[in-house]
């Protein structure tokens, strides 16, 4: 018992747990004059979410990960399924059908289905029978992740399905795949990604793949002005909420922008907490808050180095991989560098499942750690 607890990763612990906490000061901020008790019951809430998630992170984290990896594909059945039944008989919200509902609370199994990818992908690409040098091998790790991203897709929540891409993309160069058909994957990508945007710039109302609130959020992205009391509206606010902060921000429970409602108190405790955060504490909580992060991201891939094996390795760095898109995608949104995606940030967007998930799964980058080699 004692030799586990020199051997944990104290540190990564230590910045996630900070997270936590200012997760609660600033959901509460969030939900601040909103009606009454708005914030004390988003922040019980949200409290309850992070015992749950922390009591996840201990068992997630004792448990030796490897003696479930010949259980790799039944998690992976798993999470299809649950994307599969959450389109069928899925609570819809806006007309999407994202979500189940138990009781009072609102399930996500997209984010159960992202865990379970990365741990699937992890164990078939750290097999010692899987060749990584064919090229069968590079066709059948997109195939593996192209079912959930279409279910994902459908639902839709072409944020969520996105974030796949960088994953498979890295657990591929870490599994040792050549880097040639990655490149070219990378830049096909690239091209499709360039004729998208000319598309929608020019002719959006014939491209026939996305949602009208998608091409909305693509068009306000290259250029704010074209709605700025509508679609452009959260990103506008935001802007100003982030760029109004200052050095040292308005101070605590003090944010104009938040407080009186221009940020949209729908969303300002979930996909643009960072905003909340940025105005009360100015450019220095903002980076303090990235200090947390970047230590979390390097600790994953600490982890991944010192890990016994390749399935190890790649479920670290898997797990990193997701923890850093959710960050860098969300951040960006909120200072305008990148469309409004939806996506959470990472232990500070209030929410259940991602938390959930989320704790789960940095319990498991700690359980690979635990286990390191000496």
């Amino acid at each position: 018992m004692i030799a586990r607890v020199r051997r944990f990763d104290w540190t990564i612990f230590g910045a996630i747990l900070s997270l936590l906490s200012l997760s609660l000061l600033f959901i509460y901020s969030a939900g601040y004059q909103s009606g009454e008790g708005a914030g004390s019951g988003l922040l019980i809430r949200q409290m309850v979410w992070a015992l749950i998630g922390l009591g996840c992170y201990a068992a997630a984290a004792s448990f030796d990960y490897r003696k479930i990896t010949s259980a790799h594909w039944w998690i992976y059945g798993l999470g299809l399924l649950s994307l599969v039944l959450v389109l069928f008989f899925g609570t819809t919200v806006y007309g999407a059908h994202r979500w189940f509902r138990i009781g009072s609370v609102m399930v996500q199994p997209s984010e159960f289905a992202k865990i379970s990818l990365i741990f699937t992908l992890a164990a078939w690409l750290g097999d010692p029978s899987t060749d990584v040098d064919d090229l069968s091998t590079f066709a059948k790790a997109f195939l593996i992740a192209g079912l959930p991203f279409v279910l994902i897709v459908l639902e839709p929540d072409l944020g969520t399905a996105m974030v796949l891409v960088p994953i498979i993309l890295i657990l591929l160069f870490c599994a040792g795949i050549p880097l040639r058909p990655l490149l070219i994957l990378i830049g096909a990508g690239g091209a499709a990604l360039l004729v998208v945007i000319v598309w929608l710039r020019f002719f959006p109302d014939s491209f026939p793949f996305l949602a009208d609130y998608q091409k909305e959020r693509i068009l306000v992205y290259l250029n704010v002005s074209q709605d700025p009391l509508g679609a452009g509206w959260n990103k506008l606010q935001s802007q100003i909420a982030v760029g109004s902060g200052g050095w040292f921000g308005k101070g605590y429970l003090k944010g104009t922008q938040n407080i009186l409602g221009f940020l949209p108190r729908t969303v300002a405790p979930t996909d643009f907490i960072y905003s909340v955060v940025a105005e009360e504490t100015g450019f220095a909580g903002s980076s303090l808050l990235l200090v947390l992060y970047t230590t979390v991201v390097v600790r994953c891939m600490r982890a991944a180095v010192l890990a016994q094996e390749l399935f190890g390795r790649l479920l670290a760095a898997g797990i990193g991989v997701l923890f850093f898109t959710h960050v860098f995608i969300n951040i960006a949104m909120t200072i305008g560098l990148m469309p409004i995606t939806g996506l959470p940030l990472p232990l500070m967007s209030y929410g259940g499942s991602f938390m959930v998930t989320t704790m789960t799964a940095l319990g498991l980058v700690q359980s690979v750690y635990l286990r390191r080699r000496i």
